[in-house]
Order: structure tokens, then sequence, then C-alpha cells
């Protein structure tokens, strides 16, 4: 009966997730029918368990030799309960641990860097880290540029771009890919807001958490900023720039990196969905 409610936990959990919208903070929403699908297989076992811990209570004449079974197994006993704890784990972290939405604390621990922000770098996994989304890992070399290019023609045909949900990583992603082909060009977009320590005072990052597939790759994407002027805006705030683009050697970075001239900027309450997804077209 065991194997039963762990199973019934977890066709519980995924329907939790899915009914609650959290399931968002764990994998990109595109693949939420291989969850929702899972919600159905745990249900269907859960009910084949059933049947099979029911016909097994079922009252059987043994007669005197029991039929070959053990009744002095304590290693194997403490290997099952071992094995049932590994399952149930993650249903209790699941329900008693609340989900976090990261934040610039997450970034301030691990530092703000771009390590091997060219797109020819030998640890694809650095790439994603910060800044810069980076998909490339998922294609072959020319697969990927002929991809990158398909998206190029798509925003560059635009005479300002509009950050949105549905589009932000995308739009990232290229324009760190070709930052000179958007040199001058006006862009809107929000996030929060993280500020070094040691950065000017008219300069902060613009940033989103964002998922290409899982939160195993998810990263924390966005731009510099440079203001006018001096602005009262702290860690954590949530704002909506709008401004052009430029290119700029930065030197924390010791690389060129495309920016943003603020021209005009307001705060915003935080977004419901926090996060972004990439969009992979078919």
């Amino acid at each position: 009966m065991i194997r039963m409610y762990i199973l019934l936990g977890f066709a519980f959990l995924f329907f939790h997730l899915y009914i609650t919208g959290e399931l968002s903070q764990y994998i990109n929403m595109r693949y939420a029918y291989i969850s929702f699908s899972a919600m159905f297989v745990f249900a269907f076992l859960t009910i084949v368990q059933f049947v099979l811990a029911s016909r097994s209570e079922e009252p059987h004449d043994h007669g005197e030799e029991c039929c070959g079974h053990h009744h002095h197994e304590p290693s194997a006993r403490w290997q099952r309960a071992l094995n049932y704890l590994i399952f149930v784990f993650p249903l209790v972290s699941a329900f008693l641990f609340p989900v976090a939405t990261l934040n610039s604390e997450v970034v301030k621990a691990k530092g703000i860097h771009v390590p091997g922000m060219a797109s020819d770098s030998s640890d694809p996994f650095a790439q994603r880290q910060f800044l810069r989304p980076d998909t490339s890992m998922y294609y072959g070399r020319d697969d990927y540029q002929n991809a990158m290019e398909k998206e190029l023609k798509k925003y560059s045909r635009l005479a300002r771009l509009e950050l949105n949900d549905q589009n932000y990583l995308n739009a990232m992603e290229t324009i760190y890919q070709f930052p000179g082909e958007f040199a001058a060009r006006g862009i809107e977009f929000t996030g929060f807001v993280y500020r070094e320590e040691t950065a000017r005072a008219n300069e902060a990052f613009l940033l989103r958490f964002g998922i290409i597939h899982c939160v195993a790759d998810s990263g924390v994407y966005g731009l510099l900023l440079q203001f006018p002027k001096t602005v009262p805006v702290h860690n954590d705030e949530w704002i909506r720039v709008k401004g052009t683009l430029s290119t700029m050697y930065y030197q924390p970075f010791h690389m060129t990196i495309p920016y943003v001239n603020v021209t005009s900027w307001e705060r915003v309450a935080k977004p419901k969905e926090p996060y972004v997804y990439r969009q992979f077209n078919e």
C-alpha cells in the first residue's frame, strides 16, 4: 500500500502545480503537456497498485512451508525503507517548502559576470549564466547560425524593439549575437534592477530570470543601463525603461557589450509571472 500512496502523492503534486500555476517556476510552459500527461500516468499507476495490493491482501492457505517466503530479512526491510524515503523526500519538500522566486540576491551571491560571452566558447554552460541567453548548445553550429539569422531578419525590420514576456529571451539573444545591427535602435522593456556596489552612480543592470527548458538551465538575462544622471533605484525594484541601444567596452567584463542609453523610465509593479521563457520556432 505504501507504493500506492507514493504514486497518489506524485499524481496530486503534478495536479497541484498545474492548477496553482507554480509549474511555470520549474519548466518552460512549452512542455507543460508532459507534466499534464504525467498526472494521468501516476493516477493510472495508483489504481493499478491499489488493485495489486488488494489482491495480495486476500487470505491464502499457506500451509506449513509458506512457499519459500522469508520472514527474517531485516537488511531487506531497511533497503525497502530507504528506497521509499528517496521517493517520499521530493514529495515532502514540494509540499512543505514554498516556491521561491529568484531575485537579485542570487545574482549577488554568484557575482555578475559573463564568462564565455563568445559564441564559440568551449564551455556552453557558462554562456547562459548572466545577461546573454545562449541556445547554441541545442543546435549544430550551422543550424544555430541559421536560426539566429532568421531572428535577426525578424527583429531588424522593427523600428523599435518592445520586449515582452513572449519575445524577451529571443530578442535578447539576437541583440547580444548581433549588437552592431541594433546600434541606435529604440528599445523598451521591463525588469528588476541589479546594481553592483562598484557600479557608477548612473549605471545599473535591468534583468529578468529566464528559463530555456527547465529551471536547471535558468539564468538571469538583460542589459546594462546608463541613465543621463544619478537615479534613486535599488536592487529588486521593477522598472520599465525606454532608450536606445549602443555598444561599449565594459571594463569589469573586459569586453564589448550592448547597453541602453535610457531616455525615460518608470517604476512598475512586479509582474504576476516574473520569469520569461525561450520560444522555439518549429
